[in-house]
């Protein structure tokens, strides 16, 4: 299965030059821990992916250092030049990148490098449970339906 069909296609991003608080704020409203931090690509309407900032970013290089947050930028605090997954991207694959750099989500790209989505480890955990309920509803069925047909 290709990283297209999993990933959300309902990204929040932020640019480099936004106050950091202002980004804070936005994950906060839109209830996320992840940011895409893009440009613009080819001119176009198209967006290119330049870093990610987490929540866990903010904890651990403002909070704890005890650094003003309305003094920095997004650039400031973000993980620049993200590892990326093409869209066409198998999963497996994917999770193994995933595994390599240890994280939990990877921008998603088209061909031209746009940003098309994210893929997440709660993405490909429920979609393997759901596989999973589906198999065992197959065995548990199997059973029903030969009692049906051979009382």
């Amino acid at each position: 299965m290709s990283v297209r069909l999993l990933c959300k296609r309902e990204v929040v991003t932020v640019r480099e030059s936004e106050e950091l608080h202002a980004a804070a704020q936005l994950m906060r409203e839109r209830h996320v821990g992840y940011l895409v931090v893009v440009e613009p690509a080819d001119g176009g309407e198209a967006l290119r992916p330049v870093g990610v900032l987490t929540d866990r970013d903010i904890v651990v290089e403002v909070v704890a250092r005890d650094v003003d947050p309305r003094s920095l930028i997004v650039g400031d605090v973000m993980t620049p030049d993200p590892v990326v997954v093409r869209e066409d991207v198998s999963v497996s694959a994917a999770l193994a990148d995933m595994r390599r750099i240890g994280v939990r989500r990877l921008p998603v790209v088209g061909g031209r490098g746009q940003l098309i989505g994210v893929l997440s480890i709660d993405d490909v955990l429920d979609s393997l449970a759901t596989e999973l309920l589906d198999a065992a509803g197959s065995m548990r069925n199997e059973v029903r339906v030969e009692t049906a047909l051979r009382p």
